[in-house]
């Protein structure tokens, strides 16, 4: 992820840029935004904004939900500002602006950043579910119920009324609370259905729309995460086996991966590793659990995706599961308080597992993931309750708001075809997908400007995007040295 590393050199204009913001009904104080892992930060003007728990009883229990804005770069803004929705469901908006504010640079030079972090996320009356979250959890039907009925006995509110229908109306009393004509609205993952549902309840105040990494309302979120992630995992081994140096390295990916499943599946191996965040030396029982996290997980990037093949390889022929361990204390640790599952459960149980149907078991059989994360969400919203949603939350969206819509052609989670339905049903659209590319491509290639001039604009006219046909996959990592270049492949081939 990019860093915002402009701040220092900056302060006078955030400063200066302060005094113009517009007239606010709230109060707001500089503050400082941190990243997911604490490393990241952003200058803000930050508050709370106080809303009734439940939206049909305005007089009865409030909360506050965690509110801040970037003031924009100019002395004069512009009168609408961007806002940025986050995903999971369960992720924090104001931690994934503080990760990538760079790549927003361009659209804060002339508009505020509206940041709230919708209700059970962040700080906004976090819904945490600790030993749900829990990677080692045992996945049996008992002990996942006993872990879901223990989580709401301990919940800070009632999880009825952390759903999309109800979050949209934050977001809107927020822009109301802060005087903005309109917002311009973009939206990752999950993200892109609080997107798209503020669009579709408030249109005339939506002036543009990004949906990044698409989840489309009409499809749950749940019962085809597994069946995605093969399809990026099987992907992957193909384009290996396409490339005469990687096929050469790596013969037999799935034969490999089937071996190393199954040891694991047997018994953990115990691993002493350097930790690669505090550098540490940390004994890890790796199991099939961190195995399956971090196959998943490194899908999300090209960056990290390439190195799927050697890790796999290490740990099945030469019994090295340092590079096994290593990914899978990283992943842990930005993922650890990354996602409020309390909140997560609201949205899905209401929104999603009502939908699901019966789950395809044999289908699911034959990924990597297995049925049981599917089933784990079918036990979890036997005893979750559901909220309120509105009829049409998952009718394809049909506004005319100019809308960009990005994929990923190797998103393990929202594939380029979510993308496609999204698109056909807006009647002003357009479709990038970025070669190569993993879940959530704004930051990526030439997207940060493309976006910025749409925003700028206001519409979809005359936007080159010839730019996106230059992204593509990056080279596999052949050895722990990392990967080889075709010249490098050359020289070798030439030496004596």
């Amino acid at each position: 992820m990019t860093r915002d590393r402009t701040l220092a050199a900056c302060a006078c204009l955030l400063i200066a840029s302060a005094i113009a913001a517009p007239v606010s009904a709230l109060e707001l104080e500089r503050c400082t935004l941190s990243g997911g892992m604490g490393i990241a930060s952003v200058e803000a003007r930050c508050g709370w904004l106080s809303r009734p728990e439940n939206p049909d009883d305005p007089d009865g229990a409030a909360i506050d939900l965690r509110i801040a804005v970037v003031p924009a770069l100019s002395p004069n803004p512009k009168p609408d500002a961007l806002t940025v929705i986050n995903g999971g469901p369960g992720g924090s908006s104001v931690n994934m602006y503080a990760d990538m504010a760079a790549t927003f640079s361009s659209i804060r030079r002339e508009r505020d950043i509206l940041i709230l972090d919708q209700r059970g996320t962040g700080e906004s009356n976090p819904l945490d579910c600790e030993r749900l979250e829990d990677a080692n959890l045992d996945q049996s039907e008992a002990s996942v119920r006993e872990a879901t009925l223990a989580c709401l006995k301990d919940l800070p509110g009632d999880p009825r009324f952390y759903t999309t229908s109800v979050a949209v109306q934050d977001l809107e009393a927020a822009r109301q609370a802060l005087g903005y004509e309109a917002l311009n609205v973009y939206g990752v993952s999950y993200g892109t259905r609080v997107a798209q549902h503020y669009a579709r309840r408030f249109p005339t105040v939506v002036r543009t729309l990004i949906i990044d990494g698409v989840a489309p309302p009409e499809v749950p979120l749940g019962p085809n995460a597994a069946l995605n992630a093969q399809r990026t995992l099987s992907r992957l081994f193909d384009r290996c086996q396409s490339d005469a140096a990687c096929a050469e390295r790596f013969p037999d990916l799935q034969a490999q991966l089937d071996e190393l499943d199954a040891r694991l599946g047997d018994a953990a191996v115990p691993v002493t590793v350097a930790h690669p965040v505090t550098g540490i030396q940390t004994p890890l029982d790796v199991t099939r659990t961190h195995l399956l996290i971090t196959l998943r997980m490194l899908s999300y990037a090209p960056e990290t995706a390439r190195l799927i093949p050697l890790i796999i390889d290490e740990a099945a022929a030469s019994g090295n599961f340092v590079p096994l361990a290593s990914n899978a204390l990283r992943i842990e640790k930005e993922l650890t308080g990354a996602i409020r599952f309390g909140m997560h459960n609201s949205v899905i149980c209401t929104e999603d597992a009502p939908f699901f149907g019966e789950l395809d078991t044999a289908a699911l059989e034959a990924t990597y993931i297995g049925p049981a994360q599917a089933q784990s969400l079918v036990t979890i919203c036997e005893s979750w309750p559901e909220g309120p949603m509105d009829e049409d939350l998952r009718s394809p969206l049909t506004v005319d708001v100019p809308t960009l819509v990005l994929s990923g052609e190797e998103d393990p989670i929202t594939p380029p075809e979510y993308g496609d339905m999204a698109d056909e049903a807006l009647p002003d659209s357009l479709h990038l997908i970025g070669a190569g590319q993993g879940h959530g491509v704004i930051g990526r290639g030439c997207f940060p400007r493309l976006a910025a001039e749409f925003v700028d604009a206001g519409s979809l006219a005359g936007l080159e995007v010839d730019c996106v046909e230059r992204l593509t996959h990056p080279s596999f990592f052949l050895n722990l040295m990392g990967p080889v270049s075709p010249v490098e492949a050359d020289a070798s081939e030439a030496a004596p």
